[in-house]
């Protein structure tokens, strides 16, 4: 950094739950009038999958857009990583800061690392412990490659140090989701309208997502999975509410699989809708990480659609169980969680680590 210029902080961002987990980090750099920028390599091209959440947490429109869109791994990775580079390379920049376990994530990180900028990795230290997934290689490289490691949580900052990494690059600030959730359930509450669209009532549906690779990327698992949501809903008699992921969408089409008539199948969701949607919802069925800890933060019975999970903190609670794709499985495990009212701690933060995340790369 040049002496007497304030610090530049680019802030790289690629899927929906970047921007959510971003955003209040985002909010505090705005709040404090510090110099940074935000790019968005728009690694899902569908609007309604990330473009509107810039909505509807009231961010600013990215500076830069990369377009680089769905792909296989290695290409989209390498497009990741050669188009942000360019952008780097084109601005003077202190530090950047990136987020969780995606091939935004991993191709922002290498970037800067090889362009000798530093590099805050937000949520790091979570491991699965399944290198079969490409989630689990992502954030295993952006934390050896980074300078600042944003820990959610104690364990996760056990995990960092016990690989060998530096102590003091090392802080434990507590997840961004909890920043995120309080400051905009409210809002939700008060615009949502989503229950009334789709005739729903509070605490008597489930809610269900699906796109994790292994999950809907094999014929096979995917049937399966589909299968379990059908023996779930006939046997409790409760609406299945499933926003449907464009990935898993085109999987479904393509392998000729069908979505069980009693699945009520709706678009995806804007941030604040589904946010509204998850509060109410009687038990989340899911795959994805960020959902976990929602539900958990929300206080609403999780049951997960993997082996492995990099939150095993919402497990120990007891706000979540992992129950793989088995149907039978799914249902039990459907039937366990189903009946708890959600008095677990949260064991994920205070919902101020965004001002810790930004108080340390300011001070350094």
């Amino acid at each position: 950094m040049i002496a007497g210029r304030e610090k530049r902080i680019a802030i790289i961002l690629g899927t929906r739950p970047e921007i959510i987990k971003m955003s209040p980090v985002i909010r505090e750099c705005r709040l404090r009038g510090l110099d940074y920028y935000i790019i968005h390599t728009e690694q899902h091209s569908k609007f309604e999958m990330d473009g509107v959440f810039f909505q509807d947490l009231q961010l600013p429109a990215p500076q830069f857009r990369l377009a680089v869109g769905s792909g296989k791994h290695g290409r989209q990775t390498g497009l990741i990583l050669e188009k942000i580079e360019r952008v780097l390379l084109s601005e003077e920049t202190d530090i950047v800061l990136v987020q969780g376990d995606t091939n935004t994530v991993l191709g922002g990180a290498l970037a800067a690392a090889k362009l000798h900028i530093p590099v805050g990795h937000v949520e790091a230290g979570l491991r699965s412990y399944d290198r079969r997934m490409p989630e689990e290689l992502n954030r295993i490289i952006a934390d050896h490659a980074s300078d600042y490691l944003f820990a959610p949580t104690r364990t996760a900052g056990d995990i960092l140090r016990n690989e060998g990494i530096t102590p003091n690059k090392i802080f434990v600030t507590g997840n961004t989701v909890v920043d995120a959730i309080k400051h905009n359930l409210e809002i939700a509450r008060t615009r949502c309208t989503v229950l009334k669209e789709y005739q729903l009532d509070s605490r008597d549906y489930i809610i269900a997502t699906a796109h994790r690779p292994e999950n809907v990327d094999h014929p096979g698992n995917l049937k399966t999975l589909l299968s379990a949501m059908d023996l779930v809903q006939q046997r409790l008699s409760i609406p299945i509410v499933y926003p449907l992921h464009p990935r898993t969408e085109e999987m479904i089409s393509r392998h000729g699989l069908k979505i069980p008539e009693n699945i009520d199948v709706i678009s995806p969701l804007g941030f604040l809708d589904f946010l509204c949607l998850e509060a109410n919802a009687s038990c989340v069925l899911t795959d994805s990480g960020g959902i976990q800890e929602e539900a958990c933060i929300l206080g609403i019975p999780c049951v997960t659609t993997r082996d492995s999970t990099e939150r095993p903190e919402t497990v120990k609670v007891g706000a979540n169980v992992l129950a793989g794709i088995d149907p039978r499985r799914i249902l039990s495990c459907v039937q366990e969680m189903i009946g708890k009212n959600g008095d677990w701690q949260n064991p994920l933060g205070d919902g101020q680590s965004g001002k810790k995340i930004v108080d340390i790369i300011t001070a350094q």
